[in-house]
């Protein structure tokens, strides 16, 4: 697993930096990817992100690089956020599972949303209390990180 994230993930954020991207730019990337990438409502997190980058001037490689590789992380999480959007609602707990889910979405995503409507309403409201803040701190703690490690690369030490 180590060297699986340093190959996917490590060696291309540190190829960025050594292009020249700003290790403030790059860390705005990484926490927008992982943050919108986590996003509960499948299919929408791709466009969006592809949507800020160009609107931002970001490096659409970075921001979806990080969203691709988040998708698991993703689909593991959908259903916490139902509960946390159940949580403060008030709602009931509804009987959902992430199998019977992706179930529905292959019998047509139409109806699949039709059908979890609650629950997609419950999941976005669940990751917008957390989302934004873990975007926010995210970015905080990666732009030191890139920052010093940006340093080290153009200083002839690597990282």
């Amino acid at each position: 697993m180590v060297e699986f994230l340093r190959r996917r993930l490590v060696e291309p954020v540190l190829a960025l930096l050594r292009q020249g991207l700003a290790p403030r730019e790059l860390a705005l990337c990484l926490a927008l990817g992982t943050g919108i990438g986590l996003f509960p409502v499948l299919g929408v997190s791709t466009p969006l992100l592809a949507a800020i980058a160009l609107l931002r001037r970001l490096n659409l490689a970075a921001i979806q690089l990080v969203n691709y590789l988040i998708y698991p992380l993703q689909l593991l999480l959908i259903i916490p956020f139902v509960r946390l959007g159940e949580a403060l609602t008030g709602a009931a707990p509804q009987p959902l599972t992430l199998s019977a889910g992706l179930e529905m979405m292959s019998q047509g995503a139409w109806q699949a949303v039709v059908t979890l409507w609650d629950a997609i309403v419950h999941a976005a409201l669940g990751w917008a209390l957390i989302g934004p803040a873990g975007i926010y701190v995210m970015y905080r703690l990666l732009e030191p990180v890139l920052r010093r490690a940006s340093q080290k690369l153009t200083s002839g030490d690597a990282p």
